[in-house]
């Protein structure tokens, strides 16, 4: 019987070890594992490639904000593509407000500044912030 729960507290013990130093151990493992398999282990989904030239068509580009012009072939962007999260929330503004692609990120933009206590025009929203001395 004391064979039993020391070998099961022996094994609990390795599980959680385990568990606690996970990145250490995915760091080690990296480079001797498949990169389908860390990427399970770690949680890491690839993001679907956008090109900006397929979300300039999607209408994400304006005269302010020229897809084609500043982030296409050859600018030197390492990017694939925008953030894929921020251009539905503009697209869901975009239908929702009923606006341009500049007033939507304009309004996605003071949503995010409101979020993190910062007033529209940049100055913290904390009564306590020191402004001016």
């Amino acid at each position: 019987m004391f064979v039993h729960i020391s070998a099961l507290s022996f094994f609990v013990l390795v599980v959680f070890i385990g568990y606690y130093f996970r990145q250490r151990i995915y760091s080690f493992a990296e480079p001797y594992l498949p990169t389908s398999v860390i990427a399970r282990l770690s949680n890491y989904q690839p993001l679907q490639t956008f090109s900006f030239q397929d979300q300039a068509a999607a209408g994400m580009s304006s005269s302010n904000f020229d897809l084609e012009a500043n982030m296409g072939e050859g600018s030197g962007e390492n990017r694939v593509g925008l953030d894929e999260e921020a251009v539905e929330e503009v697209r869901r503004i975009m239908a929702v407000e009923r606006c341009t692609f500049d007033r939507a990120r304009l309004i996605r933009h003071n949503r995010i500044l409101a979020k993190n206590g910062i007033a529209p025009d940049g100055t913290p929203l904390d009564r306590k912030a020191v402004t001016r001395l």
